[in-house]
């Protein structure tokens, strides 16, 4: 019987970018899988950004376009996540980009 390969998913990731009261609601600034996902995330920890993991997000992100702002289902659970970066920076000490 032929061995069946396994393949291992690529990585895939999405960035988010949120300025309030400039911007009305996040929106997407990078994505991509692969290599392109592992350069997002290396830029985020070398920029001290707070990295989710979450899979199902992710693919729900992912088919957003280029700035387009998240739609308002997916509001609960992005807000979560900036809680979770809220209360990340309120422990933290500056952050290379926030020390420009």
């Amino acid at each position: 019987m032929p061995k069946r390969e396994i393949k291992q998913s690529q990585p895939k990731a999405v960035a988010l970018r949120y300025h309030p009261p400039r911007d009305r609601a996040p929106k997407v600034t990078a994505k991509g899988s692969g290599l392109v996902a592992q350069k997002i995330i290396e830029l985020g920890k070398q920029y001290g950004i707070p990295i989710q993991e979450d899979a199902a997000l992710i693919q729900v992100l992912a088919q957003l376009d280029f700035y387009q702002e998240i739609p308002p289902k997916i509001y609960v659970v992005v807000a979560e996540i900036l809680a979770f970066v809220y209360r990340l920076n309120q422990h933290a000490p500056d952050t290379p980009a926030e020390s420009k």
